[in-house]
């Protein structure tokens, strides 16, 4: 009997989701049990139907294959997809079963599917926390994307007034609310705007227009104090760093 796997394409091109789709046809352990044409589309397919792979573009509007990957709490095997060929190796380094650089062969897409289902048979799912964590150490975050009950939530950085340690998640607070995420705060630290958002503690990053003013909390330490009234701990390297930020 032969085992079907479920897959999921996620393109905003018709004709890529199209010629997936025309390539799976003769592989009859693969059945493809929906397609998308973005990244909000596709949670909740992946929420609902939990397909065992998916076909993944790169580059999408409203939010990129990375990004969807950030919020899944289960990844299914990933393959990338896309004519953007400087993703080639964050691909690779991200653990992706495979790559597709668009327009891909027949030939090049069998191998892949062959990839795909040797890892199925072994039960090697991806583990997307590592993946979002191979990402370059180079890259700036322009924005955050977090998983609200069963929807997504795009955060622009102007929102964000300070993200806050929470053991293995960061809370991050808004303008509009707070979000959990499953991230590290030496990620943001490294990977938010220096110039926009300042370490000032082990349990807090700020974003520094938000901070009015610093206040003395006891003879060597200070908190400040944000534009929502809200008081934050500053450490010592904190203050350094806060006060080269702020011109104090």
């Amino acid at each position: 009997m032969i085992v079907k796997y479920k897959a999921l394409v996620i393109d905003d091109e018709t004709p890529a989701r199209d010629i997936i789709k025309e390539y799976l046809k003769n592989v009859e352990s693969i059945s493809v049990i929906g397609e998308c044409s973005n990244g909000f589309e596709a949670l909740k397919i992946i929420q609902e139907q939990k397909p065992d792979m998916l076909f993944l573009d790169v580059q999408m509007p409203k939010i990129s294959g990375l990004e969807l990957l950030e919020v899944l709490d289960d990844c299914p095997v990933v393959v990338f997809t896309t004519a953007y060929d400087q993703y080639a190796l964050k691909a690779f380094e991200l653990s992706a079963v495979d790559y597709l650089l668009k327009p891909f062969s027949k030939e090049r897409f069998d191998q892949a599917i062959e990839k795909i289902l040797e890892k199925l048979r072994k039960n090697n799912k991806t583990d997307e926390k590592h993946l979002i964590e191979r990402v370059n150490d180079q890259e700036i975050v322009n924005r955050i994307v977090v998983k609200s009950g069963s929807r997504i939530v795009v955060i622009p950085l102007v929102d964000i007034i300070y993200i806050e340690a929470q053991e293995d998640y960061v809370m991050i607070h808004t303008s509009k609310g707070r979000y959990m995420k499953s991230q590290t705060m030496h990620y943001y630290e490294t990977h938010l705007s220096p110039d926009q958002f300042v370490r000032i503690h082990r349990s807090f990053i700020v974003n520094v227009s938000c901070v009015e003013k610093l206040e003395p909390y006891d003879r060597e330490s200070y908190v400040a104090v944000l534009s929502s009234e809200i008081k934050l701990r500053v450490s010592r390297s904190g203050y350094k760093k806060l006060k080269n930020s702020l011109n104090f």
